[in-house]
């Protein structure tokens, strides 16, 4: 086209046009936005909930810790025999019939619930404790018999303790150097010492808390502080912050699943709702290769509902031309 001939009112004649100030419709967009934004931030902010870490766990509930700190040595914790990507247990994993990706990934990052989350903190803390060393001293050269003996008379004497303040006195019993070890690790976590031990993996920066969560986890006190702040699954948890409060609600597609039969009583729940969300995913994905799935919004005709004044314009337009 010759541009010297070029008329841009000829060139668009009798093409509908309307007037369309894009910077004045984003500004006012903008504007509207920040307004709810900060009315809704004000009006439905989350409250400020403190984190919860090994130190406050061992300060509120005490013998829970202790219970836990036993399970764990035991080797009967919901972390000891979780299965992969942890360990070699089977306690947590899922499977479809012959579908078994948590086996096929396997091991990736060990973790030794007795080692890692008793023993080694309790080694690394010895130093400078002559009392704690030979305990750990007697026990790791006690043999397996022996120690599950004195693990199952200190996990008797445990719902008889008495809690006084900051003191958890066990009564006497055949526990060998259980007590001793767990008063030590009781005050490591009460002191703050025991979140940087779980931690401890020789490195300058310290970012994996993969032990301590494991640990916070095999609790009673993790799980029920979820459980007030309404934030298990069955609870919509993945949704909320705390209590009420509004959270990440653009996971209620796999939130839902959770709520629903068989998923809320599958063993299996995680692996279904994957399932089911990467089958939805790749139909929405090949919707426009779908024969009668992609005709879906020509025949339903919701186009015209959002286009109505376009189509308004060319029904009059036609009927004038008539």
């Amino acid at each position: 086209m010759d541009r010297r001939k070029f008329d841009q009112g000829n060139y668009f004649r009798g093409i509908p046009t309307a007037p369309y100030d894009l910077i004045k419709e984003i500004s006012i967009a903008l504007v509207v936005m920040l307004v709810v934004v900060l009315a809704l931030a004000f009006v439905l902010s989350s409250p400020d909930v403190p984190p919860v870490t090994i130190q406050s766990w061992a300060h509120a509930a005490p013998l829970d810790f202790l219970e836990t700190a036993t399970t764990e040595l035991q080797g009967s914790s919901f972390t000891a025999d979780y299965g992969p990507p942890y360990n070699d247990g089977t306690g947590q994993v899922q499977t479809l019939g012959p579908l078994q990706p948590q086996v096929w990934a396997g091991i990736h990052q060990l973790v030794d619930a007795p080692q890692a989350d008793v023993i080694g903190p309790l080694q690394l803390a010895s130093v400078g404790r002559p009392a704690l060393r030979a305990a750990l001293s007697q026990y790791q050269q006690a043999s397996s018999s022996q120690q599950q003996s004195w693990l199952d008379a200190y996990a008797k004497l445990l719902p008889r303790a008495h809690v006084s303040g900051l003191q958890v006195t066990v009564g006497p019993g055949e526990d060998g150097p259980l007590n001793t070890m767990m008063v030590a690790l009781l005050a490591d976590a009460r002191s703050g010492a025991l979140d940087a031990l779980l931690m401890h993996s020789g490195r300058f920066y310290e970012t994996n808390y993969t032990q301590a969560l494991l640990f916070l986890g095999d609790g009673n006190y993790f799980a029920n502080l979820a459980s007030k702040l309404k934030l298990n699954g069955s609870q919509w948890g993945m949704m909320n912050e705390t209590g009420s409060y509004p959270g990440q609600s653009w996971l209620w597609l796999y939130t839902l699943w959770y709520q629903l039969p068989p998923f809320n009583s599958a063993g299996n729940a995680d692996l279904l709702v994957v399932l089911v969300m990467g089958l939805l995913s790749t139909l929405l994905i090949l919707v426009p290769f779908i024969p009668g799935l992609r005709d879906l919004p020509r025949w339903l005709g919701l186009h015209r509902l959002v286009w109505r004044e376009h189509y308004r314009f060319l029904n009059e337009r036609s009927r004038q031309r008539r």
